[in-house]
């Protein structure tokens, strides 16, 4: 059998979705969504099928034609190299704002959006929020009490590292076009985004279309470290605004689509794996270095350590993770998938020998295993003053990324069962989370505590569903992913699409987290054409020669517009 590899599910190294399988006996009441949305109920990955514009389709097709001229690709090129040009770093631990004058570097952004979009701003309600986050609110003409649609970005950049700029093709914040690509930090993560959303929408206002739904855009300024100061304080006017289940979905930045075994493969992540930040400290008795003890603080966390290494998580692939579900639209749908790789997919939906079989072969792959279940990283060591003296303390940063089907008590209770004999061992007093697992006062060496020093950690994101009664949202998602990508290959008619839709997930968080209580239906998706390497990190993204080719990002803005219009017209979201 072939061995299964990440490139199998969509280069899921930064995020993930999971899926719910039709139940048995599934129908729809969906096919009151225009175009040829059918779901077959005999299969275990049912793909809707093209959503266009109906009532708007005369305008969507005048978009769909002016996103294919010269002079539009001219003009989108000039709006996001532009926005390349003006950094946005953000950076850990940065003071207040208005204190941390690195906050300052988005004012001239804002500037620059309003320069760039004239009719965004003469037309849609803007907000800031915590002086640097926005809200656009396109304000339909009429109230139709439809849920609005929420789509989000980050103005934020990672920073430059000073020590690499001798390895950019070009600087980094030149926004270099060469006549296919524009490069620089953000021309992929995320200005791509957000200025694809601001394009679509300006563009729309150019052709006059009206909504008979709010939209509303909403772009934090921190998700590349924490997004407390941005999304944490955008979700508090959201949320006092629209209430909880207010919002009818949210689209955020995510995975696009590459080439997966002979088809187009699109990934869009309803969920998020949680994360938990546990410091381990070990404290002992000082002294000179010339009377040592057998085990200095730094000799028990060392050992500490190397047992967390020793005992890593037991990982098994099953039927209610995400890359289970990927696996089955892949085995499905993709054209030139193995015929026994593509036999033993199927055959894992009943057998569990079979499942067994699909699981060593996938969990080979190191990257897959890191998505499915639980990781732990230590990343952040430290300890020690003097050479001559016995170090007082030590401690380490343990990260941990939690599977979708654990939780971060799960995790704190795990952590605290492995290191307890160990405690043991070295006779130190244990503290595990707030909580003492030794005698008060019995005689000890030392103590070891268990600390989250990520607030409380981060849960799981709840998994958006996609079929049943609460599966519309997907479907109207999935068809507008299949009409888009026909648009931009020049085909306004077909009611079929050569791209597959596999719900994905990712390992890493976007501001989303933050947006849980406005709806059930968050979506990690950007429409982006990975072609045949689906790595997103051969694009530069965190690190030098970051880029995007302009033909993937023009197809991103014909996404959002399609997508605009198909989500004001629905009447099943």
């Amino acid at each position: 059998m072939q061995k299964v590899t990440l490139s199998v599910l969509l280069g899921c190294v930064l995020y993930h979705t999971v899926d719910l399988l039709a139940p048995e006996g599934y129908t729809t009441k969906l096919g009151a969504l225009t175009g040829a949305s059918t779901l077959l109920k005999e299969q275990s990955c049912p793909q809707a099928g093209v959503l266009r514009p109906s009532k708007n389709q005369d305008l969507w097709v005048d978009v769909t034609h002016q996103i294919a001229s010269k002079e539009f690709r001219n003009q989108a090129v000039g709006w996001l190299s532009g926005a390349v040009q003006v950094p946005t770093e953000s950076f850990d631990e940065m003071g207040p704002i208005g204190e941390d004058r690195r906050w300052d570097a988005f004012g001239p952004f804002h500037a620059y959006l309003h320069s760039a979009f004239p009719l965004v701003h003469t037309t849609l309600k803007r907000s800031e929020v915590n002086t640097y986050g926005l809200i656009y609110e396109w304000v339909a003409s009429v109230d139709s009490f439809e849920k609005p649609l929420l789509l989000a970005a980050h103005q934020d950049v990672v920073p430059v590292d000073q020590t690499t700029l001798d390895q950019w093709k070009y600087p980094p914040y030149s926004g270099h076009y060469d006549g296919e690509r524009i490069w620089g930090r953000g021309s992929n993560d995320d200005k791509s985004g957000l200025i694809g959303v601001l394009s679509a929408v300006e563009t729309l206002i150019k052709n006059r279309f009206q909504p008979t739904r709010n939209l509303v855009l909403a772009f934090g300024f921190d998700e590349e470290t924490s997004g407390l100061q941005g999304a944490g304080e955008l979700y508090k006017v959201l949320d006092q605004k629209y209430g909880k289940d207010g919002i009818a979905m949210v689209v955020d930045e995510g995975m696009g689509f590459s080439e997966q075994y002979g088809s187009y493969v699109a990934g869009p992540g309803i969920a998020e794996k949680g994360s938990l930040n546990v410091q381990v400290e070990v404290k002992a008795p000082g002294g000179h270095s010339s009377v040592p003890p057998a085990h200095t603080s730094i000799g028990v966390l060392s050992a500490l350590l190397v047992h967390f290494e020793q005992n890593p998580f037991d990982v098994q692939l099953t039927r209610n993770q995400p890359i289970y579900t990927t696996l089955q639209c892949i085995g499905e749908h993709a054209k030139e998938v193995p015929k026994d790789l593509r036999k033993l997919i199927k055959k894992s939906a009943e057998s569990d020998k079979a499942l067994g079989k699909l699981s060593s072969s996938v969990l080979e792959d190191h990257l897959m295993k890191s998505l499915v279940g639980n990781t732990q990283a230590i990343d952040i060591i430290g300890g020690g003053v003097k050479s001559n003296a016995l170090p007082e303390l030590a401690w380490a940063v343990v990260n941990h990324r939690i599977s979708v089907t654990e939780s971060v008590s799960a995790l704190k209770a795990r952590d605290t069962k492995l290191l307890e004999p160990i405690a043991k061992k070295f006779n130190l007093s244990f503290n595990a989370f707030g909580e003492l697992l030794t005698e008060a006062g019995a005689p000890a060496l030392g103590s070891l505590s268990l600390l989250d020093i990520s607030r409380g950690g981060l849960d799981p994101a709840p998994i958006t569903p996609t079929f049943g009664s609460e599966g519309a949202p997907f479907k109207l998602l999935s068809g507008t992913i299949k009409a888009a990508f026909n648009a931009y290959r020049s085909d306004l008619k077909s009611e079929a699409s050569d791209i597959v839709v596999a719900p994905s997930m990712m390992s890493g968080n976007t501001d989303t987290r933050f947006y849980w209580n406005l709806t059930r239906h968050i979506f990690r998706y950007s429409h982006q054409n990975g072609g045949k390497n689906s790595n997103a990190l051969s694009r530069g993204i965190h690190t030098v020669n970051e880029h995007i080719e302009v033909d993937a990002w023009l197809e991103m803005i014909q996404f959002y517009a399609t997508l605009i219009l198909n989500v004001d017209e629905s009447t099943e979201v």
